[in-house]
């Protein structure tokens, strides 16, 4: 009897319990590469995950993904990167979007609904991945795993197991650009049974003091995904099956292979040679994160399904573990869960592990290939480094030989192709007893003396908690023994390993190891080690901050060494783990040379896992915010428009509008030169089978048309760079295929024929530009008067500082949805495009002049952004325009979303700046005058650059400089154009005048801080320096606000206590102070439509985009309160009546730009307006009906205007007239803690008081602040901005650019929202607070300078020198900060060790 045929499905998942199939015969159209992600946005209706990075960096993509084991009957759930997970090997698994949680339809889930109500969503973005993340943490938590359950008691009703500490942790590795991730906090511990409600933060369900569980939505355990039983029963049914067939494919046969055990596999490996198929192994495949897939292979090989890949075997020697592991549970496996034994080594490592990207990464990514990765690649391996130490080995199979290695021997190999397999690490139990067997190292001590066994594992990074490439790691393993007759301690064994600095891979440092073994430990010894050390660390060629990385490995071996030194141990026969948790800090060393090393049995029982404990990553907050109730709903912290839709995944962005019939996809081509001709762009040959269809240049554009990309008052932008491309980064076309990983995949590979003939030296820096002269011409009327006679002022001066210079390199706007557009031709030379966009106006205009089409052709909407900050401004027009360009060519829909890299490389973003000052003062720090010279970088075109000097020295104004000049010149450049990000120009320029102000302090050797205060504005100078704005001296609240800040953060004591702190630690200083900030904003013509419908319901259109900052919301309240106004008692309940209604530029004109933090409230006084006109209409008519009936409720009104024929829709464009200018005022103190062994920076409190007015919304107001302050803590501290020497962005994704997380906020954060009562001139007595609330992040950055100092300070007096004026960079990141400190403080603290 002939054998059935194979199944036609091969591959069976469900998703949020819904069935899928993809075919063996292709039927499906699934490719082998496709991810997770690409299948459920494209292939079902979930498009609630996101792309926001591709590179499991984000958490934007986080799903949950559950496994059925049928024997055991257990169902196990992890988190994972959609992004990176391969949907082909996901054969009978069960994926769970946030759409899978619940719905607005059929129930939204608790998590959900407590994201909404604690204001943790603003553009929205993030948050389906946020709730993913706190949802698999919730499930995980339940105790549903095997051996968990017992360890976690039964919560109370209403609360999940979770504690605070791990709900925090849950979204470590998110990233948020809007919200500065308290709110995010407080509503993941909300779950928490361990926290006190009241201590969270604001939020819809209770008011302070009345915090109940019983007021939050109900959450119940069981609740989150539900294994389906369908697949369950399909599951049980397959094993006969699967263990009857020798050889599993699935997918098409030749493509997608999971081979059932090593034979099979060499077996796939010899039936193709390299040269007709390009395969790819896998496992978790997160290592096409770190290395972009940049060619499409032919087949994949899927190792999990091979026993003795994923095996796991324990003795009394150590543990060996299947390289397909993953690290997750490699990190389970080692601190022994559901075991009695656990071995203090291996919890160590475990905790080291947990570092390792974020917790959706390592659900997926194997132990194994993160060990290949670093073998083959250079990939620096934490892990690698970690294994080292302990004296790991490897089990590999090259072909048919196996073989037996040391981590070492393994890791020095040739790299490894695929003919080797790496099938299982085995890790040693250490004792005191002796090193396992895999080191070589000899007992030089030859004594037998009492010992005892250390070990530690370092790392610096520029994220706390993980989820970044250390700059350095380390881990050291150590026998120690007591010289009885001395009492000296002495090194039998040791091991020291590094990696991660700038080398292929991890090593062992012999020459350092040989050199301090079996000698007594001492400073003389240790300074001697740290000289050899120094020699062998060295970074190759081209790494950045090379020194840096050197001078942590000493730091490293010192904070190791140094506690073991003379008279400081007492030996013990046990393992000793005391000194640096790695999961508590992040290069930040909890040991110094002053610690005494407990290695008593009490302190080793007591060693147990950070990542286990109650120590939450934020200490508190506090939000003082007051609520007017003068115009209601106006004035009430209601939450955000569309909050459970994104938290949902409802919500829809222009990505998530499905692709019409026929639809293609775009993707950038940018010139990687930064001035050269263009002479041709052609695709790869090779990849013409992938159905890449054409490329659009600027030859492309129809008669009629023009090679514009972008427009703005000050002229045009080119599209494309042809002839002649103007900077690498500029767009030279757009290659348009049938999937987006092909159009990326094609353009990525596009070759460019330049030729840089007859064409002079690009112009790639600001001192070139100004060698050259080479500037756009800047417009008198733009920029503010001078004030006073310099001359005269520094006449007057006691002391002056001449020429003084401050460098500001440039910021990326890191929107988390970034450049996307959708365009459909529609008849008559009609185009309809959806673009996620500040300006959709202009983008309909500039998109028009393109195709050589009058305005009323082309319909550009807009329903909401995905972050904004300004990058969606002029910046996303060319994205707009060239998608519709290939859409009217081909005369199909296409749609392009830029990949992130793309994005970074081509948008741009902050200017930089060189600012030289001289500055006149008096002995007791009155300032009396200051010229600056500003030098700006506007890159290739002008964008918005002519506005920067106004924005810059109107901020910089904020002080009384007594006479004050400048000169300004904007330098033309061969870099990416830069635009407007979130207070541009006004970061710079509030900046400069801190470093101003501290320099004065310095020379002056003052408290910065008294300079600060006595140089604040009178109502007099105020009016001097900001004559339009006409402050009076009850609007000017500028000096209440730092009266206050100086009282609510108790200034004096903090001071008196840091002071002392620094006195009485040596490697760690403290630094505090206060910034305040004077910001001028300018309100625009903003056009709202108001319009009731037939059923009473209300529809509102303004010009202004919601982009997270909570437009829809204001306007909403705004609408409801100006048609209430019929009713004096407020009687009517009209605001879920109110819809806000997406941006349409052929339905509401004059739009404007959203920008610049007032379109807001200008869009709210269009719309109050706009009501104010139908109630005048309205008015009679009720009145009327009063008389006859008495009431009249709002249904009957509306029902009896309609019959009477009144207007029931009008518009009104708001033109702010002389009111449009005003001034707002903020400041902020923050205190941080540097680590002087590592550069690490903790802040350890922010108090923000911020003047509101009379805030429309409290919540949204208080989220601007928050988002706006953590984002400029970016700016300041961590976002290193790197190019190449050709003017390339080289920190292009997430493993390079490091915006704030979680774990990187103020451990104390207090925000006060002030109300500073009426203003006539303001839109109901509000006040704007988008952007200034960034510039107070300066005072981070201030107070670091402080620590420094204090540090500088310490060392100058131990060596008798006096500390000089510094200048801190921006950012000041942990190289920055450190490299202040002392490169060499190690080595010079030594060497007075020994001169003594």
């Amino acid at each position: 009897m002939d054998s059935p045929p194979p199944p036609p499905v091969v591959v069976v998942l469900a998703v949020n319990g819904e069935r899928f199939e993809l075919h063996r015969d292709g039927a499906s159209g699934v490719s082998p590469g496709e991810s997770l992600l690409e299948f459920l946005r494209s292939r079902t209706r979930f498009t609630g995950p996101k792309l926001g990075c591709g590179e499991g960096g984000c958490g934007a993509c986080v799903v949950l993904l559950s496994t059925y084991d049928a024997e055991a009957d257990e169902v196990t759930h992890a988190t994972v990167s959609s992004c990176l997970t391969l949907v082909h090997g996901l054969h009978h698994r069960a994926v769970t979007t946030t759409e899978g949680l619940g719905s607005s339809r059929s129930g939204l889930h608790a998590v959900h609904e407590r994201f909404a109500g604690f204001h943790a969503s603003q553009c929205g973005y993030c948050t389906p991945g946020m709730c993913m993340s706190l949802a698999g943490a919730l499930v995980g938590a339940e105790g549903k795993e095997k051996g968990a359950a017992a360890a976690r008691p039964q919560p109370p009703e209403g609360f999940s197991r979770l504690t605070a500490a791990e709900a925090e942790r849950a979204v470590a590795g998110n990233l948020c650009r809007c919200t500065g991730y308290r709110p995010i906090a407080d509503a993941c511990k909300s779950f928490a049974a361990d926290v006190d409600l009241e201590d969270l933060g604001l939020n819809c369900f209770w008011k302070k003091g009345d915090a109940n569980v019983s007021k939050l939505p109900p959450y119940k355990e069981g609740s989150i995904a539900k294994f389906p039983e369908f697949l369950k029963d399909e599951i049980r049914a397959s094993l006969g099956i699967h263990r009857s067939t020798s050889s599993a494919s699935v997918g098409s046969v030749s493509s997608w292979h999971q081979p059932r055990n090593v034979e099979e596999y060499y077996k796939l490996i010899d039936s193709v040679s390299p040269d007709e198929s390009r395969t790819k192994v896998v496992v978790g495949n997160t290592s096409s994160g770190v290395y972009r897939e940049a060619e499409v292979y032919d087949r994949y090989i899927d190792l999990r399904a091979i026993p003795e890949l994923n095996s796991v075997s324990k003795d009394a020697k150590g543990v060996d573990i299947g390289a397909a592991t993953s690290i997750s549970q490699v990190t389970k496996i080692l601190r022994g869960e559901g075991n009695s034994y656990k071995d203090v080594v291996f919890c160590k490592i475990a905790d080291h592990m947990e570092k390792v990207a974020s917790h959706f990464v390592r659900n997926m990514a194997s132990l194994g290939g993160n060990l290949i990765m670093a073998q083959r690649d250079g990939f620096a391996s934490d892990i690698a480094t970690v294994l080292l130490a302990a004296g790991s080995s490897v089990h590999i199979q090259v072909s048919s030989e196996r073989m037996n290695l040391t981590l070492e021997q393994f890791l020095d190999m040739p790299p490894c192709d695929c003919k080797t397999l790496l099938l299982s690490i085995y890790i040693p139990h250490c004792t005191p007893g002796g090193f396992s067997s895999s080191f070589e190292s000899v007992n030089k001590a030859g004594d037998k003396s009492a010992s005892s066994l250390l070990f530690e594992t370092y790392r610096a990074a520029p994220r706390p908690h993980g989820n970044a490439v250390s700059y350095l790691n380390s881990a050291f393993l150590a026998k120690l023994s007591s010289d009885e007759t001395s009492g000296n301690c002495i090194l039998e064994k040791l091991c020291l390993a590094f990696g991660a600095y700038g080398t292929q891979h991890a090593i062992r440092a012999t020459n350092v190891e040989n050199l301090l073994v079996g000698k007594p430990i001492t400073a003389s010894l240790l300074l001697e080690a740290c000289a050899v050390l120094k020699k062998t660390i060295v970074p190759v060629e081209g790494t950045r901050h090379a020194a840096y990385r050197s001078s942590l490995a000493t730091a490293f071996l010192f904070s190791f060494i140094y506690p073991i030194t003379e008279g400081t141990f007492k030996p013990v026969e046990a393992i000793h783990l005391n000194g640096h948790i790695i999961s508590d800090n992040n290069g930040y060393l909890n040991h110094g040379p002053d610690t005494h090393v407990d290695v008593s049995p009490k302190g080793i029982n007591n060693v147990k896992s950070d990542l286990h404990s109650n120590d939450c990553i934020l200490e508190s907050s506090k939000q003082v915010v007051e609520v007017n109730e003068d115009y209601l709903p106006v004035g009430i912290p209601t939450k955000k428009v569309g909050a459970e839709l994104q938290a949902s995944g409802e919500a829809l962005y222009v990505d998530d509008i499905p692709s019409p019939k026929d639809c293609l996809h775009g993707a950038i081509v940018y010139s990687i030169k930064p001035l050269a001709h263009v002479k041709s762009i052609e695709l790869n040959s090779s990849l013409e089978q992938l159905k890449t269809v054409v490329i659009v240049t600027a030859k492309d554009i129809p008669k009629g048309g023009s090679n514009v990309g972008a427009n703005t008052i000050f002229g045009p932008e080119p599209l494309f760079g042809d002839p002649v491309t103007q900077c690498a980064g500029e767009p030279l076309g757009i290659v348009v295929a049938e999937t987006q990983k092909i159009a990326n995949i094609a353009a990525s590979q596009a070759l460019v024929n330049y030729s840089t003939e007859k064409l002079d030296a690009p112009i790639l820096s600001i001192e070139e530009a100004v060698r050259r002269c080479s500037y756009f011409e800047t417009l008198p009327f733009l920029l503010p008067q001078n004030i006073g006679d310099f001359s005269k002022g520094m006449a007057e001066a006691d002391q002056k500082i001449y020429s003084a210079e401050v460098n500001l390199h440039s910021q990326y706007y890191f929107y988390m949805e970034t450049q996307t557009a959708l365009a459909i031709p529609e008849e008559d030379n009609c185009m309809v495009v959806y673009s996620s966009s500040q300006c959709p106006e202009t983008a309909q205009e500039t998109i028009a002049q393109c195709l050589g089409l009058p305005c009323h052709n082309v319909r550009v909407i807009t329903r909401r952004v995905g972050g904004g900050f300004g990058g969606k401004a002029v910046r996303s027009i060319p994205v707009a325009t060239a998608c519709a360009l290939s859409a009217f060519k081909l005369q199909r829909p296409v749609r392009i979303y830029l990949d992130r890299k793309t994005d970074m490389i081509i948008t741009g973003g902050r200017h930089p700046m060189k600012i030289c000052y001289s500055v006149g003062f008096k002995s007791d720090g009155d300032i009396t005058a200051l010229h600056i010279e500003l030098l700006i970088n506007a890159g290739m075109t002008k964008d918005v650059s002519l506005i920067i000097p106004h924005n810059f020295i109107e901020a910089l104004k904020k002080y009384n400089w007594g006479a004050f000049s400048y000169d300004a010149r904007i330098c033309k450049t061969n870099i990416a154009t830069r635009s407007a990000m979130r207070g541009p120009g006004e970061v710079q320029g509030s900046y400069v005048a801190e470093a101003i102000i501290e320099h004065v302090a310095a020379v002056l050797s003052t408290d910065a801080n008294l300079i600060r205060q006595r140089n604040l504005h009178t109502v007099e100078s105020l009016t001097l320096y900001y004559s339009e704005c006409m402050e009076d001296a009850l609007g000017y609240t500028l000096p209440s606000i730092c009266n206050q800040l100086i009282t609510s953060s108790n200034y004096q004591h903090h001071l008196e206590m840091i002071q002392s702190f620094n006195k009485s630690n040596k490697w760690k200083k403290r630094g505090l102070s206060i910034v305040p900030i004077v910001h001028k904003f300018l309100s625009r013509p903003t056009p709202g439509k108001v319009s009731i419908l037939n059923d009473g319901s209300i529809a509102v259109e303004v010009g202004g985009i919601e982009l997270g900052q909570g437009l829809w919301t204001k306007v909403k309240q705004m609408a409801a309160f100006g048609l209430g106004q019929l009713w004096a008692d407020r009687s009517q309940e009209l605001l879920e009546r109110v819809r806000i209604i997406q941006a349409d530029t052929l339905s509401v004109i004059q739009g404007g730009w959203t920008t610049g933090s007032t379109t807001s409230e200008s869009s709210c006084e269009a719309v109050r307006c706009a009501c104010n006109i139908l109630v005048d209409r309205l008015k009679p008519l009720k009145e009327q009906l009063q008389e006859k009936q008495g009431t009249v409720s709002w249904d009957e009104l509306i029902s009896q205007a309609k019959m009477v024929g009144v207007d029931l829709s009008a518009r009104e464009l708001y033109v702010p007239g002389a009111s449009g200018s005003y001034l707002n005022y903020g400041a902020a103190a923050s205190e941080v803690e540097i680590d002087l062994l590592t550069g690490a920076t903790t802040i350890l409190r922010s108090d923000l008081i911020y003047d509101c007015g009379q805030s429309l919304n409290p919540a949204v107001d208080l989220g601007q602040v928050e988002g706006a302050f953590v984002q400029g803590i970016g700016y300041f501290m961590n976002e290193e901005y790197v190019t190449s020497s050709d003017g390339l962005v080289v920190s292009d994704g997430t493993w390079t650019y490091k915006i704030p997380t979680v774990d990187t906020i103020p451990k104390q954060f207090n925000v006060k929202l002030l109300n500073s009562g009426f203003h006539k001139k303001r839109v109901l007595s509000s006040k704007a607070s988008g952007e200034p609330p960034l510039l107070l992040a300066a005072s981070v950055h201030c107070a670091t300078r402080e620590a420094i100092k204090a540090a500088r300070e310490y060392h100058c007096s131990t060596s008798g020198s006096s500390p000089p004026f510094f200048d801190l960079e921006v950012p000041a990141i942990m190289p920055t900060v450190k490299e202040m400190c002392g490169l060499d403080n190690v080595d010079k603290y030594l060497e007075s060790l020994c001169s003594k």
